[in-house]
């Protein structure tokens, strides 16, 4: 599957960083991960800390696929509001999987704080009310996290337009969100995993697998042979082929980033941007003084359809972001185009399925991700090492 376009930013910016050997011999092994994305990495990093023997394998270099192409924005936000969540999952398990992204961003900044490349970097994060419809529904989901203890703040029209600098009816100020830089995170991971004992196969497709007693057994398209105990599919929306019922629903995104700007500070706090519209624009700032923005979904996967459309979409992101923000000015560097997948429940899925216990699948759907990911890997690390994980029932292929 074509998961992007050919130059998304941050693969102009770091090239390849590190690349690995693909698989010459037979091998056994505890765990094999198929997938050297962010998702594999998180997964690795955790696993190979259990004290398993693991192996990671991609088809591609080591965060080719839609790594290269993440905006990575993280927040505990997930796509669907916290009201909408409770009405399909019930109050419980949707303010457990609030909570869990929240501290997803905390386990995400000790990680990376052994890597300042990673740049991880603290930023509140503002939701605005796209019309003066969607006011009510923004305060009633402002009422319900303050109810649970979420850090956040009402801003009027008046504290947007003092703040922000433009003119909007309200939105809810967030304490807590982060950026990072995915791509550079992947590569520090599985380096510093390889360090550790783990083996890490580049250009090493599976052809296929199946399950026995013991394990699962993996034969390459180069005829190599990979026996381990425990499987993770970490392959994002590529993933599907291995699932029998539908779990996702694709579109394109598009994203632009600007020249490098002469200030460090666009707005306050250089929060994350984005609105109550659906599909979203979503804005962050880089490092490196640069402002990025994301958006215009399309309900196709087509990876023609989406390249040809880029170049108007970059055009409407950057006059969108002109609207909002006419004193600020913004000329497009780069713009890039990638496959996004959602869920009904805006939820990831993680887990075996019926029937399979000894395959574990790490799928990170949706806006949210990268938070996702490492809660992918700490539960599948958990049910690996046999134990109870009462939050993997949260993210299971059974719920309706």
């Amino acid at each position: 599957m074509d998961l992007r376009s050919e130059y998304p930013f941050w693969l102009l910016d770091k090239g390849i960083i590190h690349s690995y050997p693909s698989l010459q011999n037979d091998l056994r092994t505890d765990v094999v991960i198929m997938g050297a994305g962010i998702s594999g990495a998180l997964a690795a990093w955790c696993l190979v800390h259990a004290g398993f023997k693991t192996v990671v394998v991609d088809k591609r270099h080591v965060g080719m696929g839609s790594t290269a192409a993440s905006t990575a924005l993280l927040q505990y936000e997930i796509d669907t509001p916290l009201t909408e969540l409770i009405g399909l999952r019930g109050e419980r398990d949707a303010v457990r999987s609030y909570l869990l992204c929240l501290k997803a961003i905390d386990d995400l900044e000790n990680i990376c704080g052994q890597w300042p490349e990673a740049g991880f970097t603290r930023h509140p994060s503002l939701q605005f009310a796209s019309y003066k419809k969607d006011v009510a529904a923004l305060e009633r989901e402002f009422t319900l996290r303050k109810q649970y203890g979420f850090a956040l703040q009402w801003l009027d029209k008046n504290a947007i337009n003092d703040k922000f600098g433009f003119k909007k009816e309200a939105a809810l100020l967030s304490r807590d969100g982060a950026a990072i830089k995915a791509y550079s995170l992947t590569h520090a991971l599985l380096h510093r995993c390889r360090q550790l004992g783990v083996e890490v196969y580049d250009h090493t497709a599976i052809s296929h697998f199946r399950e026995n007693q013991r394990g699962v057994a993996l034969i390459t398209e180069e005829g190599k042979k990979i026996r381990a105990r425990k499987l993770v599919i970490a392959c994002g929306y590529e993933s599907a082929q291995y699932i029998p019922q539908k779990v996702q629903t694709l579109q394109s995104t598009y994203a632009i980033i600007s020249e490098a700007c002469n200030t460090n500070q666009h707005w306050y706090r250089n929060a994350l941007i984005w609105e109550t519209a659906r599909p979203y624009l979503y804005l962050r700032t880089t490092a490196d003084n640069r402002i990025l923005v994301g958006g215009r979904d399309d309900d196709f996967s087509s990876p023609y359809l989406r390249d040809r459309a880029l170049p108007a979409k970059a055009r409407a992101l950057e006059t969108t972001f002109r609207k909002l923000f006419p004193h600020i000015r913004f000329r497009t560097d780069f713009k890039w185009a990638g496959t996004f997948a959602s869920t009904k429940d805006g939820l990831p899925y993680i887990g075996s399925l019926p029937g399979k216990p000894h395959t574990y699948f790490a799928l990170g759907l949706g806006g949210n991700g990268i938070t996702f990911s490492i809660i992918a890997a700490q539960i599948i690390t958990r049910l690996a090492l046999g134990l109870k994980d009462d939050d993997a029932r949260l993210f299971g292929f059974n719920r309706s």
